[in-house]
Formats: structure tokens, sequence, C-alpha cells
């Protein structure tokens, strides 16, 4: 086993055949984007090579701007209305409260739905003539709104249910990296008299802050990257009021038939990604806490 182990050949064969995968599958179509980024081309005519305007034409684009206005706005509503709330749960659940497998079920129920089976539900809720929520808001005396019609509240109703869905994702995660601190640490706080809001904010997450990282990570990467539930709610619309760039994108491709324009959004979108990963990486570099 030891000499497996030592082996850079042993190392090679067991990496090379999930490498060329990923190669195929991720890195091959960036690339192919990267290139079509650069041409005019509907897809199936004569292709022209025009460098970086569609980038440069991207930056003139209104829908293509709000587009991006709005996956920053979800980030930042990802951050807040999942994070927060998901800490909050993980840490009431990781102390051992009575039915603390049951509640940690029921919370992630949510993220074991098909996010096309939420978009639908969503759609029936939202719906201006028989949906749940009108139906609730009439019940109590108030105006019903159409909530998916309507360019000053279609983001908010859009985004809604995406941050909903995950809070459960992210309350799993944050409580396994609560549950990996010692309980030695938290007896110690309180035989020195801490409260438990003191433990939260000045032990707890401190000690899970690689933990808190990795969650910050998906939901802003996967707001920024957002494409299917709201293209089953809204396609982006009114008037590009919900617009994600994955929408626009999409729209831009296999509508308009504008390959170039397409794929140039596809390849800000990859980097838009990374640059948001690696400030993430420096805001949260740090030492490593050891117990």
């Amino acid at each position: 086993m030891n000499k497996i182990l030592g082996n850079k050949k042993a190392y090679f064969i067991f990496v090379a055949p999930a490498f060329i995968i990923y190669f195929f599958m991720a890195f091959v179509p960036i690339i192919m984007s990267g290139y079509y980024s650069m041409l005019e081309w509907n897809g199936i005519g004569e292709k022209v090579f025009v460098g970086l305007r569609n980038f440069a034409e991207l930056m003139k684009n209104d829908a293509f701007l709000i587009s991006v206005r709005n996956s920053l706005i979800l980030a930042v509503a990802s951050v807040i209305g999942q994070l927060i709330p998901a800490m909050f749960f993980a840490i009431v659940l990781s102390r051992g409260i009575r039915g603390e497998g049951f509640y940690r079920t029921v919370y992630f129920i949510p993220v074991l739905l098909s996010t096309v089976v939420i978009g639908q539900l969503f759609l029936k809720i939202y719906n201006a003539d028989y949906g749940a929520l009108n139906a609730l808001l009439q019940a109590f005396g108030l105006k019903g709104q159409d909530w998916l019609g309507n360019t000053k509240i279609v983001l908010a109703a859009s985004f809604f249910p995406i941050i909903w869905q995950y809070i459960g994702y992210h309350m799993l995660i944050l409580y396994t990296g609560i549950k990996g601190v010692p309980a030695e640490i938290y007896e110690a706080a309180r035989i020195d008299g801490a409260t438990e809001t003191q433990i939260a904010f000045r032990i707890t997450m401190p000690l899970i802050k690689s933990t808190i990282k990795v969650s910050m990570t998906f939901a802003i990467i996967g707001s920024l990257k957002l494409f299917d539930l709201v293209w089953v709610l809204t396609k982006g619309g009114p008037l590009h009021a919900s617009e994600v760039p994955s929408t626009l994108m999409y729209n831009t491709i296999f509508t308009r038939m504008e390959y170039g324009s397409g794929s140039a959004i596809a390849i800000f979108i990859v980097l838009e990604c990374l640059i948001f990963y690696f400030l993430i990486e420096k805001f949260f570099k740090t030492e490593p806490i050891t117990y």
C-alpha cells in the first residue's frame, strides 16, 4: 500500500480518467465559448471574426446591464436571506434539542425538490387570478398583485423561492461544521459565564470560518449563474425586469441565434464567478484554527 501511495505513476493512473472527463465536460466548452465569443455567427452560416466587438457591445446593452445588476442583487440577497437564517437554525439544532434529526430533515426537504417543481408550485402561488398568495391577502382585506407581471415586484417575487429553497442546504453545511467543534470548548466557555449569544458570535462562528466560506461561495456563485428557476417563473420578463445573465444568454443564442453575443455572455459569467471566488478566498484568508 505504501509503495502505491508513494508512486507518482499510480497518482496519474487514478487521476487521469477523472481529469479527462472534467477537461472535456468543463474546459473544452469554455474554450469553445471563448472562440465563438469573437465571432459574428448565427450557428449555421459563415463565421465572421470580430474580435472583442461582442464584449464591447454587451457593455452598451441595457438588457445585459440590467441582468448583471439583478444577479448582483440576488447574490447579496442570498448571503443575507440564506446564510443568516441557515446559521441560526444550525446553531439551534446543534445544541441537541429534542427532534433534532426530524427538524434537520424537514429543513432540507426543499433542497431535494426539483427546481422545475418548485417553479411550477410558485407559479400557482403567484397567479394573479387564483393564486394562494392573493387569496390570503384578500382574506385580510388587502389588494392582490400581479406578482410576476409587475416590473416593480417581479424581481423580489422571482428571487424569494430561490432563497427559500437553499436555506436548508446551507443549514446542513454549517450544522456539520458546528458539530465538528469539540464540546470541551463550549463547556469551558459556559463555566466562564459566557452566554449563548457570546458563544455563537465569539466561539462558534470564528471556529467554523472555513465552513462559512464554503457556504458563502456556493451562495454567491450559485446566484451569479442562476438559470432554471427564473426561466420557469418569468423567462427574464417582463421587460427584462427579472433578467439574469444566464437567461439572457439562452435567449440570445437559441431565440435570436446570435451565437457570438451569447457566447460573450457565457464567458462573462465564467469570469464573474472566478472574480467573486477569488474575492471570497481573499476575504476569508486567515490562519487555520487548531483545537
